[in-house]
């Protein structure tokens, strides 16, 4: 199973999101709060995941075969989601851009992958 532990991203990415969770919930205490679903995988598991929507059941959540940023040690990238109180994911755009607001005002070199043009990516940090 992929990590979901920040301590397994580049210093900067884990000043990234303990600054930017921090700062989301102090912003919007009210909304669904950021929490990582992931950090590092290893190939296998990015091999695993790239076969999803393609040879395997699911719909396609990655266009990086092997070699992408989760698949360094440390990671240079880490995924999130957001959860109510009452437990429920929410995958709101408007969520990950409101966090990604907050990561580009004090993090201008971690890139989200809700900006990209053909694939967004709108979980992803990356540096």
């Amino acid at each position: 199973m992929p990590s979901r532990n920040i301590d397994d991203c580049v210093p900067v990415l884990r000043k990234c999101w303990r600054d930017g969770s921090k700062a989301f919930g102090v912003l919007n205490p009210e909304l669904p709060q950021p929490f990582i679903t992931c950090t590092y995988r290893t190939p296998q598991e990015q091999l695993d995941l790239y076969a999803q929507g393609r040879t395997k059941a699911g719909a396609i959540v990655t266009q990086i075969k092997r070699g992408g940023k989760h698949n360094s040690y440390p990671s240079k990238a880490f995924d999130i989601a957001f959860k109510t109180r009452e437990g429920k994911l929410d995958w709101s755009p408007a969520l990950f851009a409101k966090f990604a607001h907050i990561v580009a005002i004090q993090y201008p070199e971690v890139e989200w992958g809700g900006n990209w043009k053909s694939f967004k990516d709108m979980p992803h940090f990356q540096v």
